[in-house]
């Protein structure tokens, strides 16, 4: 249990107070009785009258006094969790932290100043989650992105000249470190805001620029200092200022760069201003950021207790009902019957009236919605619409509460009936509103594509209406490009699946005519090899019938060799016997060359045919020939050298 405005329950210290009252009430009304009355007369006049209900009814006074008090306080039991959404930018705050920040041409300093004008920016940013990115010679993220703004206050006052390692001003590096902090920024404008004089000791500040706004980043420039300059000064040990030099013995004098900041705002898209006055940022967010469309994001999840002021309410009030019912006097100091009876009446009256009053009441229907009960609040609100069918407001409250059961069909009817009330105008821009939302859920769960387009196309029509009532409704507006972005998304979808199903048909036709080629092939190659089966069949008879021509011939030309030789040697033998008979009638005798010769012919003679013998002897003419040798001309030319020419 706790109470909601605990501070509340201060004035129970009044309560004595109130007592003593009460009872300094009853003794001047029995002085003044007492004054004005004789004594003897007074037992008369007072006759019926008890002390003790007196005392009773001052102290039923106090109570409900007390219940007034606790009701006043807000007592709270029993909660459920709720996730809190907000709808805002994600900002960036970059702070140069450098030694020339120092500089007191804008009191107190320029990274105070710097300082003092991010806290403004918080107060403008209420719903907008914001970052700290810190530089001087390096840069990095101090504070991510949060809604936190007692983490962001901290970081900011935590700056100081002295908290980068590295002095310096690298304004590239802070805007490289802005790209990377914005990695989860998702859908939501981002926005890069720069304090600094613009003394920028390194190059590449425009380039980065113009990448972060590539990136979709936004960058807004403020300049702190003046355009002429003041001497910086830094404090030495002893507590003495003295101006910085630099390595050549000068006085440094840090200057405000205007021109770099304007580039740098030129080329994010965003725009420059001097800090000078208390409205800057005021300016800044007003001509700036607060035309940006926003973005939904979750805040956090908190914890919801439900209000039970009205138990005490009630109390008290029945403590003052029993107070002012309750008689002075009575018959013999006793309460009459009747007045008995009308206690007991009002007693009943009181305890039966939270049940009176939730049965079919707009309260209850509320009480549901409040405390997450959604669909026994669309119940009790359809109950509602038998007895008011015309009522608008019940319509509106009927499809808010089916919304948020998830009931979408009955959201949309009931929201188009909400739009039928003329008089109330922004009743009718809320319905139309919240009727594109219903529209767009009850689409994303329709798993027709067709279902799904025309009740997106529904909700920008509904958004188109809301716009057109109010023309200053950003979330419309927001909503309402969401919503088409997701349509375009959808027809090309959908062009897509017509060329894939397009390109399936084509591959479906291919793959029938591939397997009809396929098949036609295997035929052709079939009666391919039944072809050249039957030509190698053929071919092998062929090779058969040459084969046995061959044998044939070959039988045929050994007979014709036979046949010579046996003629060779009959001739042969009738040579030898003529030679003989020659040898024997011979007058001289032949040389032994020639005789030689002869037996060499002869023996030639009996192992060579005829036509061979022919050709020996006419190549033993040839050798007989004188042979000269004549070396080749390769041989008799100089031979070229080749590759280098090595003398070695």
């Amino acid at each position: 249990m706790k109470f909601a405005t605990p501070h509340v329950l201060w004035l129970c210290l009044l309560l004595p107070l109130l007592g003593w009252f009460l009872w300094r009430a009853v003794r001047q009304r029995q002085q003044a009785l007492t004054q004005f009355i004789s004594c003897h007369l007074l037992d008369s006049l007072t006759v019926g009258f008890s002390p003790a209900r007196q005392k009773l009814r001052s102290y039923l006074l106090l109570g409900a006094a007390f219940f007034i008090i606790l009701a006043a306080a807000r007592p709270q039991w029993g909660f459920h969790w709720e996730e809190v959404k907000q709808r805002g930018l994600d900002i960036i705050v970059a702070i140069d932290t450098s030694k020339s920040m120092l500089a007191e041409d804008i009191k107190p300093n320029r990274l105070e100043r710097a300082k003092l004008a991010a806290m403004d920016l918080m107060q403008q940013s209420k719903s907008d989650r914001l970052g700290l990115v810190t530089f001087a010679g390096t840069a990095f993220l101090q504070c991510p992105l949060t809604l936190d703004e007692g983490a962001f206050r901290q970081s900011i006052n935590a700056l100081d000249v002295n908290i980068m390692p590295q002095g310096g001003t690298a304004l590239a590096e802070a805007i490289d470190a802005t790209r990377k902090a914005f990695t989860n920024a998702g859908d939501s404008h981002k926005v890069l805001i720069i304090f600094t004089d613009g003394e920028d000791h390194e190059e590449g500040s425009l380039e980065a620029a113009q990448a972060a706004a590539q990136d979709g980043v936004k960058i807004f420039t403020v300049g702190i200092g003046s355009p002429e300059g003041e001497v910086l000064r830094v404090t030495d040990g002893a507590g003495r200022r003295e101006p910085m030099k630099d390595d050549a013995g000068k006085v440094i004098v840090s200057k405000l760069n205007e021109g770099l900041l304007q580039q740098l705002a030129k080329a994010g898209g965003g725009f420059y201003l001097h800090l000078t006055g208390a409205r800057t940022m005021d300016v800044l967010y007003e001509k700036g950021l607060a035309p940006l469309p926003r973005s939904e994001h979750s805040a956090r999840v908190i914890k919801q207790f439900y209000e039970r002021y009205h138990w005490p309410l009630a109390v008290a009030l029945l403590l003052l009902v029993i107070e002012a019912l309750l008689p002075a006097r009575g018959a013999a100091g006793k309460v009459k019957l009747t007045d008995a009876k009308s206690v007991a009446a009002m007693l009943l009256l009181f305890l039966a009236w939270p049940a009176m009053g939730d049965t079919g009441s707009p309260a209850l229907a509320k009480q549901h919605y409040d405390r997450g009960r959604y669909k026994a609040a669309r119940d009790e609100y359809q109950r509602l619409l038998v007895k008011k069918p015309e009522d608008a407001r019940l319509h509106y409250n009927l499809g808010a509460a089916a919304y948020q059961a998830g009931d979408f069909e009955t959201a949309v009817k009931s929201f188009s009936a909400a739009t039928a009330s003329p008089e109330n105008l922004a009743l009718q821009q809320n319905a139309y509103y919240n009727g594109g939302n219903a529209l767009y859920r009850l689409g994303e769960g329709a798993s027709d594509m067709k279902a799904k387009k025309e009740n997106w196309q529904s909700a920008t029509n509904q958004y188109a209406l809301a716009m057109r009532l109010n023309s200053k409704d950003s979330e419309a507006q927001h909503n309402y490009e969401f919503v088409k972005k997701q349509l375009e998304e959808l027809e090309k979808q959908q062009q897509e699946q017509k060329q894939d199903q397009q390109s399936d048909q084509d591959k479906d036709k291919q793959d029938k005519q591939d397997k009809q080629d396929k098949q036609d092939q295997q035929k052709q190659d079939q009666s391919k090899q039944q072809q050249d089966q039957q030509k190698k069949n053929q071919q092998q008879s062929k090779s058969e019938q040459d084969k046995q021509k061959e044998e044939q011939q070959k039988q045929e030309q050994q007979k014709k060799e036979q046949e010579q030789a046996q003629k060779q040697q009959e001739q042969k033998k009738q040579a030898d016997q003529q030679q003989a008979n020659k040898d024997k009638s011979g007058d001289k005798k032949d040389k032994p060359e020639d005789k030689q010769a002869a037996q060499q012919a002869q023996a030639v003679a009996m192992q060579m045919s005829p036509e061979q013998v022919k050709q020996l002897l006419e190549a033993s003419k040839v050798e007989e020939r004188p042979l000269i040798f004549v070396p080749p001309e390769s041989e008799t030319k100089p031979r070229k050298p080749t590759g280098t020419f090595k003398n070695w």
